[in-house]
Order: structure tokens, then sequence, then C-alpha cells
């Protein structure tokens, strides 16, 4: 699967209101259930959470990506947003972070989709234009162009 096939202009959100982890993850999920991605929010949620509570989602350079393997989730889908200001995360380099990036995975989707789509988005974010995009951007259409952009090199 492609990440220009989940990558979509009505679940990326600019200018999330959050001042927290729990916030940045909710407003997500509200964009995600707006969308018809989840038929749930409350177990999506829990799903999300029962993964953070393994380990650190914050990646690091202002970015984390929490996710979720869930049996609330009606298709495989992915909610990017940014704050307005940096909040508190457990990350990699110790650093707040601006940028979120939320995957939702069926839980009996095909293999390790979800380890698969990490990698790709990883990847991506291993490059500087993307990042750019990702935490400076004022457009939706920018920041999928970075991506899908990057994807095709790799």
């Amino acid at each position: 699967m492609k990440l220009a096939e989940l990558l979509h202009k009505d679940v990326i959100k600019l200018d999330l209101s959050a001042t927290s982890k729990e916030d940045a993850i909710k407003e997500l999920i509200d964009l995600l259930d707006e969308n018809g991605a989840i038929e749930s929010k409350e177990g999506f949620e829990k799903d999300v959470y029962e993964r953070e509570a393994q380990g650190m989602t914050g990646i690091g350079g202002g970015v984390a990506i929490p996710h979720g393997k869930s049996d609330a989730v009606r298709h495989t889908a992915i909610a990017i947003g940014r704050t307005k200001q940096p909040i508190g995360w457990e990350t990699l380099d110790g650093k707040p972070v601006q940028a979120i990036i939320l995957f939702a995975v069926r839980k009996e989707d095909e293999g390790n989709l979800h380890l698969k789509l990490l990698a790709k988005v990883a990847g991506a974010l291993a490059r500087d234009e993307v990042c750019a995009a990702l935490l400076e951007s004022n457009s939706k259409d920018d920041i999928i162009q970075a991506f899908d952009e990057q994807e095709g090199e790799s």
C-alpha cells in the first residue's frame, strides 16, 4: 500500500488546538471518525494507548507517530496534525513534538501492514524536505506531495 493512497487533505489538520499529547490524539481520532475510518472512537483510543504503554512513539525532530491496531478501525488510514505550539511527548531526543502522524490499522489487516507503513513514513521523515514540509508548510497539498515524491524515489 502506498502512502499516497492514505494521505488526504480531509485528515490533515495544520492547526490542532491541542496543548497535550492526550488532546492531540483525541483531535486526530475525531478527524478519523469524521472521515469514516473508525467505528468507535473510544475503542480505537483504548488501542492507541495500549500501544503507547509499550514504548515511546515520539521519534524525535518534533515528530510523533502514535498508532493503533484495532477492531474499531473500518479501514486503514493516516491522520496528520500539527500543533500551534510544541507539546510534551515521550521522544527519542527528549524534545517536545509539534507534528503527529496517527495510524489507524485494522487488527486483521494482512501481515504487518502497520510496520510497513511505519517504515515508509520513517524513511520519508529521514529526508529534510519531507520534515520541512510536515513541520513548516501551510499547505496540506505540499505535505502530501513531499511524502508522495519521496516514496516515488525510494
